[in-house]
């Protein structure tokens, strides 16, 4: 018995449709790792020259100027984190769907009328997951280390500001 298993063909699907949703979340998880690798790169810079305070800075704006660009971007991994699954969603019903639809072509219910559509239905979801997983660890870890810098930012600006 031979398998004629394929990603790809899993990923791609039998229509456009799925061919849609599975670009969409392909492309939407390498913008996420795009904003990813940029994000490593800013705090790796950061953390061999640190931004520093110099006289003569306005203390009211500095903070928020200073962390514009550890947040700028932040904003599509949220995205990315909250919609992938349910784009994935929206492509498990789909291929859930086109299986109903095999069922009533072919006037059976074997699984091979059934399965090639639930596969779809699965990779889909699994691109979905795949998309929104690593958007939302990497959102919650660098949106905390700027909350942190910003954070010492402001005990910065106060002590400053007392002295």
């Amino acid at each position: 018995m031979e398998n004629n298993f394929s990603l790809l063909s899993l990923f791609s699907g039998r229509d456009l449709m799925t061919l849609f949703v599975s670009v969409v979340l392909v492309v939407t998880s390498v913008l996420s790792w795009t904003v990813i690798i940029e994000k490593i790169r800013l705090w790796h810079a950061q953390k061999r020259n640190p931004v520093m305070i110099r006289h003569g800075d306005n203390l009211e704006t500095i903070a928020d100027k200073l962390i514009k660009p550890f947040d700028k971007n932040l904003w599509f991994l949220s995205l990315v984190s909250y919609v992938a699954p349910f784009v994935g969603l929206f492509g498990t019903v789909w291929g859930v769907m086109d299986s109903f639809a095999s069922i009533g072509v072919n006037q059976s219910v074997s699984i091979g009328v059934i399965a090639p559509g639930l596969a779809v239905a699965l990779g889909t979801t699994a691109l979905g997951l795949i998309a929104a997983v690593p958007a939302a660890i990497a959102y919650g870890f660098f949106a905390k280390k700027a909350d942190d810098l910003y954070d010492s930012f402001q005990e910065l600006i106060k002590e400053i500001k007392h002295k």
